[in-house]
């Protein structure tokens, strides 16, 4: 699966990043990591093919179970990079659909919706991570 120095780089940035959130981030931010994390491992195990043009049943229903938990944390908390990472899994939800429905988009083009988006949602728990940091530290020097 890690093969290509372009799964490697993401792989790198999944645990750069996820070890970011554990070390430095709140509740929200570690709950929204380990459903990153579990999911990420959950589709990584999963073999159905390989096939951009068939539906992967398991990986999509994984999707919609993160958009879920990410968009719940954003109701409870009033972190926004929850949104903005529910936003970009949303892409990739609704990439999931398109091949399902058969609307034949083009492999390549559904590849980089969800490589880009994956990154998207990297990005958005970084930054909410960063700045629960800075807000924990700016309350602990007063």
């Amino acid at each position: 699966m890690f093969e290509t120095i372009y799964s490697q780089i993401g792989l790198a940035a999944a645990v750069l990043v996820l070890t970011f959130v554990f070390w430095k981030g709140d509740e929200p931010e570690r709950m929204g990591g380990a459903a990153y994390a579990m999911v990420f491992l959950a589709a990584t195990m999963i073999k159905d093919g390989g096939s951009l043009s068939l539906p992967r049943w398991g990986v999509m229903g994984m999707d919609i179970v993160m958009l879920a938990v990410f968009l719940g944390l954003g109701w409870h908390t009033r972190r926004t990079w929850l949104f903005w990472a529910s936003a970009f899994q949303a892409m990739i939800v609704t990439g999931g659909i398109l091949v399902a429905l058969n609307l034949r988009p083009p492999s390549d083009a559904f590849a980089a919706v969800n490589n880009m988006a994956n990154y998207g949602v990297l990005i958005a728990m970084a930054v909410g991570t960063f700045w629960a940091w800075q807000e924990r530290r700016a309350l602990e020097q007063i």
